[in-house]
């Protein structure tokens, strides 16, 4: 795995104020276009974690493209600042307004939303389409997520060469895990929740 797609550090804030604006531009065409669908094939499924946590996709974004060429997975993690108890219920409600600051990244496939975990640490996986791209971008969220997360909870793990599904159904597909493994994958309830 390349280290520079996994150093954990945020772009310049105007370079990543100019991704996020294109994006937020490209969601308005895609919307218009009718290209952007929230199935409901994986909500209520449970995602585990090597580092013991677990957490329930409650949403699913997708955007009709074509096969990625260069599949990567991207996870994501952060904690907010200030939300407990029913503010978990309130944030996963309004969080669909936060779409158009990723759906319209280049190379964007797919985003499995996870609700807060046993620690309060929400997580997304996505699919992308160029490793280097899904870097660019969570280096760009990573300027909006300072604003309401608690400091030191923001990351991501790039891992490229893989589909997002594949990884579902096959946790091992990943390379060993780094740290705490927070982002690795260990299994797949699927009962409905």
């Amino acid at each position: 795995m390349r280290p520079e797609l996994n150093e954990q550090r945020p772009l310049s804030v105007p370079r990543a104020a100019l991704g996020v604006a294109r994006s937020v531009l490209r969601t308005a065409l895609l919307l218009a276009q009718r290209r952007i669908h929230l199935p409901r094939g994986h909500v209520g499924e449970e995602l585990r974690f090597d580092d013991g946590t677990a957490a329930t996709v409650y949403r699913e974004s997708v955007v009709d493209r074509g096969p990625a060429l260069r599949p990567a997975v991207l996870v994501v993690r952060f904690r907010l600042r200030l939300v407990r108890g029913r503010g978990h219920a309130y944030f996963r409600r309004e969080s669909i307004l936060n779409t158009p600051l990723f759906i319209g990244f280049p190379g964007f496939a797919s985003k499995l939303w996870l609700a807060h975990d046993q620690n309060g640490t929400y997580r997304g996986v996505y699919e992308w389409d160029d490793a280097a791209r899904a870097a660019k971008y969570a280096r760009s969220l990573w300027r909006v997520l300072q604003i309401g997360c608690e400091p030191g909870t923001i990351g991501y793990r790039v891992i490229p060469g893989i589909r997002r599904d594949e990884l579902l159904r096959d946790p091992t597909l990943a390379p060993g895990a780094e740290g705490n493994g927070w982002w690795r994958l260990a299994a797949l309830e699927t009962e409905r929740v």
